[in-house]
């Protein structure tokens, strides 16, 4: 029989609370997993979720951790990720922390040593990876020569307490180191404050040791979103649309025909999916099974340590030129 997991969301905030929401749908699924309650830093917001969701709202951590917990979504502010997340795997909890997966490097790696010392799952909530586009290239890309990403929104007052490097373009990073898969050789970055003291428009150039490039922008301050990855390879182009979940193929033709391009396209859109509900059944799917998640906790740093090589070398700038 099936053991019954019981699972936990701390920091019940606006993307918290959509995690809870998941977990409590999910036990209604015979899934085997069942939401215990919730814990925030502000009371009044766990009570509310709480209730809506018709369980606990627990009064601090270690009454939370006290419980029984099996696995823990943490999306809680990003300068409480360590110190959260390390309580819950020092206590034998299963752990999805949202990203960025800590605000250092030091403190990242002090998580994968305890998940990995407790024989813990710890993965990160780098939520693209689920996008249903996506899921659908993934496969196709395989020796990528050039990347290109544009990341755009609209300027919200949630998330300015980290600048758009590791609000925004983290995902992009995140979704790149794995498909070139080589060390970086080269980093030039530059960025501008338009709405807040800090960095809210960034571009980024990254040079990899096996000639890779790839450029990367990020914006909270445009008037419409936009999420878009192309990718060069030999004889292709991949082109997605994270938001309109559209993807467009373009491959050299074989026989070419006076006249008309060397190219043959196709475009094609998958369905809406629901990536939070993928990404939350692909941990408890790690936890049961013992296996790598999707995106591993190493993975998640990997993506914070370039991120935070970003924001340094556009400080450095600003230094130099104020």
């Amino acid at each position: 029989m099936t053991k019954q997991l019981r699972a936990a969301v701390i920091g019940v905030g606006y993307l918290g609370r959509f995690h809870a929401q998941k977990y409590a749908a999910l036990a209604t699924t015979g899934s085997g997993v069942a939401l215990t309650g919730v814990l925030d830093a502000h009371p009044e917001t766990a009570r509310r979720v709480a209730e809506e969701l018709g369980v606990k709202a627990y009064g601090g951590i270690e009454e939370l951790l006290g419980d029984g917990i099996d696995l823990v979504s943490v999306a809680s502010t990003t300068e409480s990720h360590h110190a959260v997340a390390r309580a819950c795997l020092a206590a034998g909890a299963h752990v999805l922390a949202e990203k960025p997966i800590t605000v250092t490097v030091a403190e990242a790696d002090e998580l994968i040593a305890l998940a990995e010392a407790k024989q813990l799952v710890l993965q990160v909530g780098h939520l693209e990876r689920f996008n249903p586009a996506w899921l659908a290239v993934r496969d196709k890309i395989k020796r990528p020569v050039f990347i290109e990403a544009h990341r755009m929104a609209p300027f919200k007052p949630r998330g300015i307490d980290v600048s758009v490097v590791l609000d925004l373009m983290i995902h992009d990073l995140d979704l790149i180191l794995p498909l070139v898969a080589s060390p970086v050789a080269d980093l030039r970055a530059s960025g501008v404050s338009v709405l807040t003291d800090g960095v809210d428009i960034a571009n980024a150039r990254i040079e990899f040791a096996n000639g890779c490039v790839a450029n990367l922008t990020a914006s909270r301050t445009s008037t419409a979103s936009l999420r878009r990855l192309r990718v060069f390879q030999h004889h292709e182009y991949i082109s997605v649309d994270f938001g309109e979940r559209r993807i467009g193929i373009s491959k050299k033709r074989e026989a070419l025909i006076e006249g008309e391009p060397p190219i043959d396209t196709e475009s094609f859109q998958q369905p809406p999916g629901d990536a939070l509900m993928t990404e939350i059944l692909a941990f408890v799917e790690a936890v049961r099974s013992g296996g790598k998640p999707v995106v591993s906790g190493r993975e998640g740093r990997d993506a914070l340590a370039i991120a935070l090589d970003v924001d340094r070398m556009i400080a450095q700038r600003h230094a130099a030129f104020p």
